[in-house]
Parts: structure tokens; C-alpha cells; sequence
């Protein structure tokens, strides 16, 4: 990923919050049948050792699976928020014309080695985890024992688990930061007007 100095973000807890708030992100491979890319929700795992890892789990029919080994390379996309970004909202365009469109927004990329897991405890325990990240929110939280453990036994046979090490995690947030100070808040302002919510993420000093 292309990141220049102004746009790059290098503090991993950081990086690791901004994948916590987008865990939906885009799994990219290349197997025996070439690159492949799927979509899936991924949970960031701390284990007894502070090593970090990324956990998720495919459909068993999913062929990924069968056509890429373990230690695998593989790139996982976590995106924000974007906006386009009109020449307009600088008022340098006012004084110059020297403005083009641009698009801001947030990205983090993480390479490394994939694993895919089969062990029914590792798989049950993944299921868990995401399932109790994602519902806490609820005003009535689902959990696993919610449902008839016949059919949690079905369930968890008919996935296949994902692991992969975060070792080499980049992070670009495209926020303006390359603009004058007057050019940022006409752009905060632009997106404020639009109620965009990248409008609360710009730092206008």
C-alpha cells in the first residue's frame, strides 16, 4: 500500500482499534486457482505469549481451504470510512485554481502466513468469541447456548477456522493531513455540511 509519510499510521494499538471497529474485511490469497479474495469478519486474538492474531472462520465448502496451504501468504483489508473530496471546499481554489478532487479515507492492511484450523474446541471457542463482540450491544445479547446443542455440533462441523499472525500491519488515514490548515477546515466543514461522519476525524491544526 502506497503511504506517504503524512498519511501513515505506525502505532500497532491504534491499528489494532481501528481493525476492532471494522472487523468485516477482505481476505486476499493466491492458490492453486489464483487470487481469490473473500469477505468475512475477523476477531483480534491476544494470546498468553501477547502474540496477536487474527481469528475467523470460512464455510467448510469453501474451497480456500483446500487450495492454499497452511502458511500461506495472504493480505487482509480492513476499511473506514471514505469520502470523495471536492476541489470546492479549499479555499486556496478561490485565490489560485490549483485544486483537484481527491478522495479521503482509512485503511489498515496486515500480511502474514495463514492456518487453517479444524479442532472442534478452537472452532467452538472462535464462535464464542464472536459471537458475544458482536452481540453485546444488543438490548437482548444471543449467545451459543441460546440454540439446541445438536445444532451448535452441526454448525461448528460445517466451518473450518482461520488464524492468521499480525506481524506486518500498515495503516493509511487519507484525512487531509497533506493540506493547509484553512484548506482542512474548509474540507471538515464540507463533510460536516454532508453529515459524513470522516467530518469528526479531521484534525484541523
Amino acid at each position: 500500500m502506497y503511504t506517504p509519510k503524512h498519511f501513515a499510521i505506525t502505532d500497532q494499538a491504534e491499528l489494532l482499534d481501528f481493525v476492532k471497529a471494522f472487523p468485516f474485511a477482505t481476505l486476499v490469497s493466491n492458490g492453486e486457482d489464483g487470487l481469490n479474495a473473500e469477505h468475512i469478519p475477523m476477531l483480534v486474538h491476544v494470546d498468553a505469549d501477547n502474540r496477536v492474531f487474527l481469528q475467523a472462520h470460512i464455510a467448510k465448502t469453501n474451497k480456500l481451504w483446500q487450495n492454499l496451504a497452511n502458511q500461506a501468504d495472504v493480505l487482509v483489508i480492513f476499511q473506514g470510512e471514505n469520502a470523495y473530496i471536492t476541489p470546492n471546499w479549499y479555499p486556496s481554489k478561490k485565490v489560485d485554481g490549483k485544486a483537484v478532487p481527491t478522495w479521503n479515507y482509512r485503511a489498515v492492511h496486515i500480511k502474514d502466513t495463514i492456518n487453517f484450523i479444524h479442532d472442534v474446541e478452537w472452532k467452538l471457542s472462535l464462535l464464542e468469541k464472536l459471537t458475544n463482540t458482536h452481540e453485546q450491544k444488543q438490548p437482548a445479547p444471543w449467545s451459543i447456548s441460546d440454540a439446541p446443542q445438536e445444532y451448535i455440533d452441526r454448525l461448528q462441523a460445517a466451518v473450518v477456522g482461520i488464524e492468521i499472525a499480525v506481524t506486518d500491519i500498515q495503516g493509511k488515514f487519507k484525512l487531509s493531513q497533506n493540506q493547509s490548515v484553512e484548506n482542512k477546515k474548509g474540507v471538515q466543514k464540507g463533510l460536516a455540511q454532508t453529515q459524513h461522519p470522516m467530518a469528526g476525524l479531521m484534525k484541523t491544526s
